[in-house]
């Protein structure tokens, strides 16, 4: 429900996930339990604070319901066990090495560091809008994790304390246009660095730009399509998850498609890079571990 979105916004939560469609928040537990269980703690005192009642299962996910009896909580413990057994052999792949219960690896991307020197003493903020920046920056020097950081998204914000860096904001809309516009206000008159890849589908730069941000960028990787010896073959009626337009192209060069395959992306732009007769379903969160959510409820 949006009133609960609205209410959960303060959180600025990293680790946890709010589905409208089943009203739960879902945890990625594939981190450091320190870190979640801090967001946990935020969530259930301002449940609390607001009388929302809850439960919270097995896997530390919390399910917003007026049912919290004993009854009603050993159900739902059963159900978890249920859907855990019942998942565990889908054959749902993500076309990337990031771990999501459920679901298989295929990578279809390789990385590949630009290397070069950085004075980060220039400027007052650092922004990011993938993990994948924040493994290049950290592969050059640690001098980045002085600054106070900006990222795209709640994905971006994990890899970010991961690499143990400054997080000052996590942007709300997960779109490189919109989240210039997030951050601009906050940035006003400062000198900032984008540090991303070579190629940038974005206008993020121009619109910081334009808003009164002295933006700088440093590219320091680039994206090239990983090869396999052989053409990939999956199972039929597999269901492949797509987390952008460049998993989109690499998939063809290493893949053919089979009308039994369904296609789940990870948001709009991911979706209209697909071929015209591919349809695919599209997440309700522009996060991997909700594309999974989408891969089971298809699949």
């Amino acid at each position: 429900m949006k009133k609960y979105t609205d209410l959960l916004a303060p959180l600025n939560l990293i680790y946890y996930e709010y589905d409208m469609r089943t009203n739960t928040l879902y945890v990625d537990t594939k981190h450091l339990s320190s870190y979640y269980s801090m967001e946990l703690v935020s969530i259930t005192n301002l449940l609390q604070l607001h009388k929302i009642d809850y439960i919270i299962d097995v896997d530390k996910n919390v399910i917003l319901t007026s049912d919290v009896s004993f009854i009603a909580r050993l159900k739902r413990s059963m159900y978890s066990l249920y859907t855990n057994f019942k998942n565990k052999n889908k054959n749902i792949y993500i076309l990337s090495d990031k771990k999501v219960k459920f679901a298989k690896n295929l990578p279809m991307l390789e990385i590949k560091l630009i290397y070069k020197e950085i004075d980060y003493t220039l400027y007052d903020a650092l922004i990011f809008t993938s993990k994948n920046a924040l493994w290049a920056v950290d592969q050059l020097n640690h001098e980045w994790r002085n600054k106070p950081a900006y990222v795209l998204s709640a994905q971006t914000a994990k890899a970010l304390k991961e690499h143990k860096g400054q997080l000052r904001f996590t942007g709300k809309s997960n779109y490189g246009n919109s989240f210039a516009l997030e951050i601009a206000p906050l940035l006003q008159g400062k000198k900032v660095l984008y540090l991303g890849a070579l190629e940038v589908a974005s206008d993020l730069i121009p619109i910081l730009n334009a808003n009164g941000v002295i933006c700088d960028e440093e590219p320091i990787y680039e994206t090239v399509c990983k090869s396999y010896a052989q053409k990939v073959v999956l199972p039929k009626n597999a269901t492949i998850i797509f987390s952008s337009p460049s998993t989109i192209k690499c998939f063809f060069q290493n893949a053919h498609w089979d009308e039994s395959y369904k296609a789940v992306a990870i948001g709009d732009t991911t979706a209209k890079s697909f071929p015209a007769y591919i349809t695919p379903y599209i997440a309700e969160k522009t996060s991997l571990e909700s594309c999974v959510r989408k891969a089971l409820e298809i699949s």
